[in-house]
């Protein structure tokens, strides 16, 4: 049987708050709008169940994956609705100390296909006093996933990951034709870099960046940038939200695009072994 080459995706729009009912009842209308406009894939944003800066509230409000009610619900949505669904991110209880920050790819029966726990922790400081810790909470993931989807292939990554484009080329390179970037970016990070970061790793990869985002002003005091993103293989930009309010985002995706990339600029496969760079000393003159 051959696969088929065009789908319609939908990226849901955010502003998750401390209540995970209050969550859970937002994105479950949102996904099921999504799949009365005749979405296929269904994608959530990062931590689609809760965010929470305050450790203590965000350990209170978090549990095991067996015993999570969003995870649960979310998989029957998706066997109900007869759709492929990405959760974009839960935080998931490993110990009494730390976190995962876990993305989840459920199939139209509600069966999870694939797990990914977030790599790159976003552990920074920026301009205004914006300090954020990840890791203090959260454990790195270890390893890179790909699933398979009716159409092809899904490389799964979660927000800061965006910053690192090995992970990307990576996963392209094991056979990667779309490529999941939940996020829960800030206001200042997203203005400057998320177009640009989501559009480089489109052509850089020759693969569909879907990008699912939180966005506005939310009760934990943190600001999210919000402009969901689907971007095409080419680099060109196939539907964008042109704000930061919940909504849903929708796409017709032809993955006849993604070969039709990799034709024109064929960079996948012309990687060279190469030295690391050794710092020269500056020769004194004599």
């Amino acid at each position: 049987m051959t696969a088929a080459t065009t789908f319609t995706a939908a990226c849901v729009q955010m502003r998750a708050g401390r209540d995970v009912a209050a969550n859970l009842a937002s994105v479950s209308a949102l996904v099921s709008e999504a799949a009365a406009a005749g979405a296929d894939f269904v994608m959530t944003p990062e931590m689609t169940s809760l965010l929470e800066t305050k450790s203590e509230k965000l350990f209170a409000n978090t549990c095991e994956e067996q015993d999570d009610a969003t995870l649960a619900a979310l998989r029957q949505l998706a066997a109900a609705k007869k759709i492929w669904l990405l959760i974009g991110s839960l935080p998931v209880k490993l110990s009494a100390t730390k976190l995962a920050n876990r993305s989840f790819l459920v199939a139209p029966d509600g069966g999870i296909t694939a797990r990914y726990d977030k790599i790159h922790m976003f552990d920074v400081d920026l301009a205004g006093g914006e300090s954020y810790r990840e890791s203090k909470n959260f454990e790195p993931g270890r390893e890179a996933v790909i699933a398979d989807l009716p159409w092809g292939r899904l490389g799964m990554t979660v927000c800061y990951d965006l910053r690192f484009p090995h992970l990307y080329r990576a996963l392209a390179q094991a056979g990667a034709d779309f490529l999941t970037v939940p996020a829960a970016f800030t206001r200042q990070t997203g203005a400057a870099h998320w177009h640009a970061l989501l559009k480089a790793r489109a052509i850089e990869t020759g693969c569909y960046v879907f990008a699912p985002a939180q966005g506005g002003k939310h009760e934990c005091g943190r600001e999210t940038y919000g402009h969901s993103l689907i971007v095409a293989p080419w680099g060109e930009v196939a539907a964008e939200a042109a704000h930061d309010e919940p909504g849903v985002l929708l796409a017709e995706i032809d993955t006849a695009r993604i070969a039709e990339a990799r034709a024109r600029v064929p960079s996948l496969g012309h990687d060279r072994e190469f030295a690391l760079p050794v710092v020269k000393s500056v020769r004194q003159a004599s």
